[in-house]
């Protein structure tokens, strides 16, 4: 289970301030709990993880993983934006060796796509993938999404070109809507395999379904054990009391909030991990960023960017929060030799491992942040495997329901990000829309 440290941010707060927002935060998880609040119509990641667990589909993405394993399939390109992306993205990028090809060695590489509208992009992937055996997999509700949608065009194009249209339908799963939409009505009528994107959970709560689920097992890793660590937590944040974790992060940050504190910044100390922060920034800010509210959130690869935002951090104004997501053990080790001649200095290092290095810089970091009136909350990991990750993406779900809850708002609706959408269709002459 991971372990939570707000010592730092509370002493930063008092006690009579963090208590009057944890008996605020309790209120705001009795609201979430009931399905009493707005936008609790997308509840249903609530209890997604034990769902999950006792469902069919486990079954059904390892008989599509088998399938495409037979007829030779070495790379997949997962199409989708947003939530339909960065879930998936993170935790590939977390469990996968740094220099080989993300994924497992033996298992096909997942690749993305969609998830911007970069020419370059999509003709470098083009480009790349001639010499591959392909898979795609294809993720929108609607299927009109203009990013993914522009670049399924493209690829169910170049599919068919290459291998016809009766092994391209073998070679395309759709993850959708169940009843309706674009997408939904090509795959029926296409006859490709299709996963269900739940009514009830929104996008960027979609890790644990198909959506995320599907490219992670796609690279070779244990979706059943990310499973069950997200059902463990789901079980410790269903527990209405004081020091439910969850409650009392919401707890914590809104609190620094009403203090002035504007920006919450995620730090890690691992580059694996650099990926989850944009899951995170995406969860936290399209949940709270509206009605003039919400909390800006920011993320940082450490020790990396103390070398380039380690200054702003340190002395710019003190509107910032930090929330650090620190792994106990690596899975590897290097030790420091000594030199001769010792001409950089690092004698005194010598016999030491370079985590013992990476633990102090991130301790003495706290240390200086905290001092320069930057509070801190520790959040850590035994080990960065999928459990954990089950764990850390269910935590901050749960406990995003809560804070937004908490902060007065609808965490599960987005209406802001139209309005570009409007613009861009007017200046496109998209029919129906007037410039």
């Amino acid at each position: 289970m991971i372990s939570l440290n707000f010592k730092a941010s509370l002493d930063f707060l008092g006690a009579p301030v963090y208590n009057a927002f944890l008996e605020r935060s309790l209120k705001a998880f009795d609201t979430l709990v009931s399905g009493s609040g707005a936008g609790n119509d997308f509840l249903g990641w609530l209890n997604l993880p034990s769902d999950m667990l006792n469902s069919s589909i486990l079954a059904e993405i390892e008989e599509v993983k088998e399938r495409w394993y037979k007829m030779g399939v070495d790379t997949v390109v997962s199409i989708g934006i947003g939530g339909s992306y960065l879930g998936a993205a993170a935790a590939i990028k977390a469990l996968s060796p740094s220099f080989h090809k993300e994924g497992t060695p033996e298992e096909p590489e997942v690749l993305f796509a969609g998830n911007n509208l970069s020419e370059d992009y999509l003709y470098e992937l083009l480009e790349y993938i001639k010499e591959k055996n392909v898979g795609v997999v294809v993720i929108s509700k609607s299927g009109t999404t203009t990013e993914p949608a522009v670049t399924f065009r493209i690829l169910k194009s170049y599919m068919e070109q290459r291998y016809g249209l009766e092994r391209a339908k073998e070679l395309i799963v759709a993850i959708t809507d169940a009843r309706k939409g674009a997408l939904k009505g090509l795959s029926e009528k296409m006859g490709y395999k299709t996963f269900v994107i739940p009514d009830n959970v929104g996008g960027r709560f979609s890790v644990l379904t198909p959506v995320g689920l599907l490219p992670i097992a796609l690279a070779g890793f244990d979706i059943k054990r990310m499973l069950e660590g997200a059902a463990d937590m789901q079980r410790a944040c269903a527990i209405r009391e004081a020091d439910n974790g969850a409650i009392q992060y919401a707890a914590v940050r809104n609190a620094l909030y009403s203090c002035g504190k504007k920006i919450e910044i995620l730090a890690n100390y691992n580059p694996k991990l650099q990926l989850f922060g944009e899951w995170w920034k995406q969860l936290y800010g399209e949940s709270e960023g509206k009605e003039g509210k919400g909390i800006f959130p920011a993320a940082v690869s450490n020790t990396t960017d103390l070398h380039s935002m380690g200054q702003y951090n340190q002395q710019a104004e003190r509107n910032l929060m930090e929330v650090v997501l620190n792994v106990r053990e690596t899975e590897h080790t290097v030790t420091i030799e000594s030199s001769k001649d010792d001409s950089d200095g690092l004698n005194y290092l010598a016999g030491r491992r370079v985590e013992e290095v990476n633990a102090n810089a991130f301790e003495g970091t706290l240390m200086a942040h905290v001092d320069g009136l930057v509070p801190n909350t520790v959040i850590e990991i035994d080990h960065l495997d999928e459990y954990s990750l089950g764990e850390l993406f269910y935590f901050f779900e749960f406990a995003c329901g809560v804070s937004g809850y908490l902060l007065g708002v609808n965490p599960f609706d987005q209406p802001g990000v139209e309005f570009y959408k409007k613009n861009m269709f007017k200046l496109l002459g998209k029919p129906g829309y007037q410039k």
